[in-house]
């Protein structure tokens, strides 16, 4: 038995609107869902699956652009001064790990040349995007003497 385009566009909008509350995306992929829903209610009409994921790629681009302008605008906060936060997981020179800050994990690395230990206390220096530019407690207290 065959499975009809429009079963088939209703499991696919399905997917992605669970998907949105697995991975949150700013509701990027209810967007994606929703066009979905609405493709396989065209399907009982228009019987071209070519056409029908045109239509699906249209219908997501207008309703993730609709979407994103509804999005309250968040403007970046600036770090304070040399923000405490510490080490979830080791910094290596050059690479990333995890910190906590203001209570969230966060993504951080760090622009010396050293290594940083888990558990440890860092200064948050600079912020890019979601990562936390940081250096080590030890280093700061050097650099006071």
């Amino acid at each position: 038995m065959a499975v009809s385009h429009s079963a088939i566009w209703l499991i696919v909008g399905i997917v992605f609107c669970v998907m949105e509350f697995v991975l949150p995306t700013a509701f990027l992929e209810v967007a994606l869902g929703l066009s979905a829903f609405i493709v396989a209610a065209a399907a009982l009409v228009i019987p071209s699956f070519g056409v029908q994921v045109a239509l699906w790629m249209l219908l997501s681009l207008i309703l993730t652009l609709l979407v994103r302008r509804l999005m309250p605008k968040r403007t970046p906060r600036a770090i304070a001064e040399s923000s405490e936060a510490e080490t979830l997981t080791e910094i290596l020179p050059g690479q990333t790990g995890r910190v906590i800050y203001e209570g969230g994990s966060w993504q951080a690395r760090s622009e010396l040349d050293v290594a940083i230990a888990p558990n440890q206390r860092v200064y948050v220096v600079e912020r890019r995007g979601t990562t936390l530019i940081v250096v080590p407690e030890h280093y700061l207290d050097s650099l006071d003497r």
